[in-house]
């Protein structure tokens, strides 16, 4: 085996690791704001666990974060929670970094 192809390789598993950190990020961000907006909400205990595994599921409608957002937004609507779109979205933001934070930790 020649150094490129080693190389190619190592880069080839480093872009693995990342795709798999990534996504286990954005899953641990979605159950995160899933288990946030359930407090918005009023749920708790095993309700607040289901809302929280039913975000992460609408994460699997379409690729990006439009589809997590459009659950929380429309059940917060419903129910009469006054959260605008900023803010949301800005929730989502620090809970990607603290999922982050915690993947590479793995925790």
């Amino acid at each position: 085996m020649t150094t490129f192809d080693k190389r190619e390789e190592a880069f080839e598993r480093m872009f693995a690791r990342d795709e798999e950190l990534k996504f286990k990020a954005m899953a641990r961000r979605n159950r995160l704001l899933g288990l946030w907006a359930a407090q918005q909400l009023g749920k708790s205990g095993a309700e607040a666990d289901d809302y929280a595994r039913a975000v992460v599921a609408a994460d699997f409608e379409e690729a990006g974060d439009d589809d997590v957002f459009r659950k929380v937004k429309a059940d917060f609507s419903t129910a009469g929670v006054a959260f605008s779109e900023a803010q949301i979205r800005s929730t989502m933001d620090e809970l990607l970094a603290r999922a982050v934070t915690e993947v590479r930790e793995g925790r």
